[in-house]
């Protein structure tokens, strides 16, 4: 074999081999592209299938339930004294001085203050004066009275002048009781002079001193004292008309003043005024509350709270599942197809994290809780997996 022919059957064999590493490397290079527009394909299927998946909601479910407990009613009361009496002077005078102050405890009759009526003083000396004057006339007509109806028996003297007699002895002991009645009347006048405690309690006001002027009771004069008893206070409160028929004599209630802050009074209601004042729209409550410690002080303002009986016909939701909008209060519920449907409702009363529905709920109702934002009537949702079926709302 010649030298060239062996020098063309390698390059021969070279053309070949590369021919057949070039189409390898074709083949190749088309199955990764395919593989990869495989892959591509599929990731987009799936990211589709993800979007369309995330595209709707995923809800949680809370199913509406009757309270157990009623609302608390919080409104402003007033305390005042069991019994509270104003002292007045029924005298006119100067005070003469005064023994108890304010703050301090009084029995039934102790003496408060004493008025000097120099005036009072000068007519019932008179009276006496005049009284014992129309006593002596008295006694002097009866005498006289007496001697002439003794000669009558004699006839002596007439008749007409016996009952003449006897008329001014009438009239003298009229006189005479009249004059003592003045002296009564007077005597009567000044033991007003002694201001007294008309019960036992404590006095709570003094608006006098010593020498000052003091004028009848009445237009022209003013309290001196109060005494209140205050073993017991009454409580007022201006009860809304929706709860006047919930609160009842009877009812416990519990007050909270701001000089105790964390202690609770209890109290009772004793009365109501049954009529609503057509003026603010209230019915007024009076209520009793222990007082023995002296702790509460009347006139002072307390929070008074009600427990009112639960409404077995109202539902409660969470706060959270409210939606206000244009379309006005609404809930969002869920029906058998796992469907939006809007509900328009109407809040009976409020506790903070949970609301009381008066209308346009029923017990059966799946409630979206926290709705997402901008879901509309017939959307589709998911029910979160850790409530396939609708939770009962946690009652408050």
């Amino acid at each position: 074999m010649s030298s060239e022919a062996i020098t063309h059957a390698p390059q021969k064999l070279s053309k070949r081999g590369l021919r057949l590493t070039g189409l390898i490397v074709a083949v190749v290079l088309i199955a990764i592209v395919v593989i990869g527009l495989i892959t591509r394909a599929s990731q987009a299927s799936n990211i589709k299938t993800w979007t369309q998946e995330q595209a709707v909601p995923t809800v949680k479910l809370v199913t509406p339930m009757p309270g157990d407990k009623g609302p608390v009613l919080d409104l402003p009361g007033r305390l005042e004294a069991y019994v509270r009496a104003p002292i007045y002077a029924q005298v006119s005078g100067y005070l003469k001085d005064w023994k108890t102050d304010i703050g301090a405890p009084v029995k039934a009759g102790e003496l408060l203050g004493e008025i000097s009526t120099p005036e009072i003083d000068q007519q019932l000396l008179q009276a006496r004066a005049d009284l014992a004057s129309a006593k002596a006339n008295a006694d002097l007509a009866g005498i006289t009275a007496k001697r002439w109806q003794a000669m009558l028996g004699s006839d002596s003297v007439a008749q007409q002048d016996v009952d003449q007699r006897t008329g001014d002895y009438a009239a003298k002991v009229a006189q005479m009781k009249a004059a003592q009645a003045n002296v009564d009347r007077l005597e009567a006048t000044k033991a007003f002079a002694r201001l007294i405690a008309p019960f036992d309690g404590v006095v709570t006001a003094r608006d006098t001193d010593v020498g000052a002027l003091v004028n009848t009771g009445g237009g022209a004069g003013q309290e001196l004292f109060v005494v209140s008893d205050i073993h017991k206070l009454r409580v007022y409160v201006q009860v809304p008309q929706a709860y006047g028929p919930s609160i009842r004599p009877g009812s416990d209630a519990v007050l909270v003043v701001p000089e105790y802050p964390g202690r609770e009074f209890h109290a009772q209601v004793v009365a109501t005024s049954n009529a609503v004042n057509a003026t603010s729209g209230t019915t007024l409550v009076q209520l009793m509350v222990d007082n023995a410690d002296s702790k509460l002080m009347p006139g002072s303002f307390a929070h008074v709270h009600f427990s009112l009986p639960a409404d077995t016909a109202a539902l409660r939701v969470p706060a959270s599942s409210l939606i206000f909008d244009n379309g006005g209060l609404r809930v969002a519920t869920v029906d058998g197809d796992n469907k939006v449907a809007f509900k328009k409702v109407s809040i009976l009363f409020d506790y903070g994290k949970s609301v009381e529905i008066g209308s346009g709920l029923e017990a059966g109702d799946h409630v979206i809780d926290s709705p997402p934002d901008g879901i509309k009537s017939g959307d589709q949702v998911k029910i979160a997996t850790d409530n396939a079926a609708a939770k009962p709302h946690e009652k408050a």
